[in-house]
């Protein structure tokens, strides 16, 4: 069963989504403030999160920050901001992906359903090529100059173009790969991501 965390202080938003993801597959917990996420992830073995940014007290991108000192899990942020610098500011601060509101349930359950099939697989944990290695069970990305963890879609991105050596990527290609053949998402998402990928090598 996959445990989704929803936090998100509009009570009306949190019961429209449980009633959406309802499903035996699925199992939900809310909160409706920063802290109160944080305290779910301690307590729950959580598989995904879908966090609003303007929560009241810690903020979505603070709690997220302090999520990822210790997981991986999958972040999906829920926000009325929508420009590019805000999008940008997520993304670095480990988000795997961003939507914004009002957004269509369609590309919310497109999005989780590409979440929830990604499985790693672990055989050849480490990835190389070059003076990079990329190591598939902590989503570090290592070089001569450090180390650095890798969001659920960077890594993904990253993962392709290291298995791939020498072969041009299509944008469309990352977006069916990665976002789903069904996905609503435009594919300048696509880069947004190389961006941040590029700063951090």
């Amino acid at each position: 069963m996959y445990h989704i965390l929803i936090c998100d202080d509009e009570q009306d938003i949190v019961n429209a989504l449980k009633i959406y993801l309802s499903s035996p597959d699925f199992k939900l917990f809310e909160a409706n403030t920063g802290v109160q996420a944080l305290e779910v992830m301690e307590r729950e073995d959580i598989h995904l999160v879908l966090m609003d940014i303007m929560v009241p007290g810690t903020d979505g991108i603070t709690a997220m920050t302090q999520i990822r000192t210790s997981s991986n899990v999958p972040v999906i942020l829920l926000t009325a901001k929508s420009e590019v610098d805000d999008r940008v500011e997520g993304l670095d601060a480990g988000a795997d992906d961003y939507l914004t509101k009002p957004f269509a349930i369609k590309e919310l359950l497109a999005r989780i359903r590409s979440m929830t099939r990604r499985q790693p697989e672990l055989s050849d944990s480490v990835l190389k090529f070059g003076n990079l290695s990329l190591d598939r069970s902590d989503y570090e990305l290592a070089g001569p100059d450090g180390s650095t963890k890798l969001a659920n879609k960077e890594f993904q991105i990253m993962e392709m173009l290291m298995t791939n050596p020498g072969q041009v990527i299509s944008t469309e290609r990352f977006l069916e790969k990665i976002w789903g053949y069904d996905t609503d998402a435009e594919v300048n998402v696509v880069w947004v991501y190389i961006s941040t990928l590029r700063k951090k090598l």
